[in-house]
């Protein structure tokens, strides 16, 4: 633990992080205002002691949205990533072990959907499915199938040229037993990284449907919501959009730089100087 913290990527994406879901725990209990309630006397205030970040055209409060809304924000990326992970790292992980024609299938069908730019495909399925906070998590969790099972797939294919997999190969050992004990634990590594990095860009696309009206429904305090409320009215209050923009971004921030910090500390390969 000492190793990690000492590492600034790892440490600053940490702390950011923690601060964030902190805040986001925090607002599921609790905010200093009511973030749906509606009061016309206080539209458009600018930041103050009473409203830290202003208000809104409807007169809510903006921290109070920010703090309820960083819940759902996240929990969309991370639902979207898990969803990604499972279906396509056990994808990669098949198509890498067993190759021939299941090697061939599974690059087949991830290249059609690599082809589509993710932020599109996320968009199509949402068309498809209808908007909602469940039909974004399953359209961004889809798109994100074809990274983890390329970069899965890569993984097993380095890992099974191993000499000690060769000798589980040679003793007999089933499948099952090569899969869980030889194959998924060398890969956990690259994985997690990309976890990491994914779980930021999910929150992207998440926030960039819901900005487009297909995500979240107003009056939900949901931070691209924010964002798309606030375009209107962007001449009469700079802390509608920044406030929220600024949130969306710390998160991404701090997941980035935990992934920078994780894959050098996981690789040393990947420092300057590594052997």
């Amino acid at each position: 633990m000492k190793r990690y913290l000492r590492h600034p990527s790892f440490a600053i994406g940490a702390a950011l992080l923690i601060v964030v879901l902190v805040a986001s725990v925090v607002g599921m209990v609790t905010t200093p205002h009511d973030p749906t309630a509606l009061d016309p006397l206080a539209r458009l205030e600018s930041p103050s002691w009473s409203h830290p970040f202003g208000t809104d055209q409807f007169g809510r409060d903006i921290f109070s949205r920010v703090l309820a809304g960083g819940h759902l924000t996240l929990a969309t990326g991370l639902f979207a990533v898990f969803l990604g992970l499972v279906v396509g790292g056990t994808v990669g992980c098949l198509a890498g072990y067993f190759g021939r024609a299941v090697d061939l299938g599974a690059v087949a069908f991830m290249d059609i959907l690599l082809a589509f730019p993710a932020v599109l495909l996320a968009l199509g399925i949402v068309a498809i499915l209808g908007g909602s906070v469940t039909n974004v998590i399953i359209a961004v969790g889809v798109a994100t199938v074809p990274v983890f099972a390329r970069v899965a797939r890569a993984s097993v294919l380095s890992v099974l040229v191993r000499p000690y997999v060769k000798a589980a190969v040679a003793m007999g050992c089933s499948h099952r037993r090569i899969l869980l004990r030889h194959v998924l634990p060398n890969i956990l590594g690259p994985m997690l990284v990309l976890t990491t990095t994914t779980i930021a860009t999910a929150i992207l696309i998440g926030s960039a449907l819901s900005f487009l009206g297909l995500g979240a429904a107003p009056p939900t305090p949901e931070w691209g919501v924010m964002l798309s409320d606030a375009r209107a009215y962007m001449r009469l209050g700079w802390w509608l959009t920044v406030v929220p923009g600024v949130a969306v971004a710390l998160v991404v921030l701090a997941l980035n730089l935990l992934g920078d910090g994780l894959r050098d500390l996981i690789d040393p390969t990947s420092r300057p100087g590594g052997d």
